[in-house]
């Protein structure tokens, strides 16, 4: 991780203008706030982009909006705002060429906002969560040129639960994925209940009713709790729920 952090700590002084980008599902929870210190300290502009917009209903990102300025939502799997977000940045830089550096948690969308703006795939991309490992220099066009660095966790931070159910994370390679399954549950439970057709109200026995409906099964002959929680943060980390 601390290599991680050289990378960032560079494109924060190289670039005139910081993007950050947040999860629409998870804003404050995504939000870096030892990177938006270190912008600050900088003296860098910040634009907070919030990506995957088409999971979340319109009126929940209003009052996000009205908190964090300047803010553009997207989508990058979508393509929506990326023609507003083009302007957003020829808008800070004073329509001078300008060198923009990416930010955020791993997992919120990084390198696919990065293609979506150039519209081609420059930057790698992939649904495992901190699969960028170094800093990608990106041309969106003649006048910006964007870095691209991998997905960094605060120092002190150690939120399992939050990291699963953020995709900070791999849903694969978590700890003790109940947890963070249990909590996501108590939090979207409307959403989740709709989303796999299981109307429980009790968190531990959605997941019991969610092993079941799959068929994931211990060797006993018991749900497999397990299987279903990784199942559950599968279908949320990669956008399959929609709120």
């Amino acid at each position: 991780m601390p290599s991680y952090w050289r990378h960032v700590n560079l494109v924060l002084k190289e670039s005139e203008i910081v993007i950050e980008v947040l999860d629409a599902r998870h804003i404050n929870e995504t939000r870096n706030v030892e990177i938006e210190k270190k912008i600050e300290k900088y003296g860098k502009k910040i634009l907070y982009v919030i990506n995957k917009c088409d999971l979340v209903k319109k009126q929940d990102l209003e009052a996000a909006k009205k908190k964090l300025k300047p803010s553009i939502f997207i989508s990058s799997k979508d393509h929506l705002g990326t023609t507003m977000l083009k302007h957003k940045i020829l808008e800070l830089s004073k329509g001078k060429n300008t060198t923009v550096g990416v930010v955020g948690y791993p997992n919120v969308g990084k390198s696919s906002l990065i293609n979506a703006l150039a519209g081609r795939g420059k930057a790698r991309t992939s649904s495992e969560s901190g699969f960028t490992k170094g800093v990608q220099k990106v041309r969106v066009d003649a006048k910006i040129v964007v870095l691209d660095t991998p997905g960094v966790f605060p120092d002190m931070e150690k939120n399992t639960e939050k990291f699963g159910k953020t995709g900070a994370v791999d849903y694969s390679k978590i700890k003790d994925p109940e947890i963070s399954a249990l909590k996501l549950i108590e939090e979207k439970k409307e959403v989740l209940q709709k989303h796999f057709d299981i109307h429980e109200n009790d968190e531990e026995e959605f997941l019991e009713k969610l092993a079941l409906k799959f068929k994931k099964m211990s060797k006993g002959g018991s749900p497999d709790i397990e299987a279903a929680a990784r199942l559950l943060l599968k279908a949320w980390q990669t956008g399959k729920v929609k709120q």
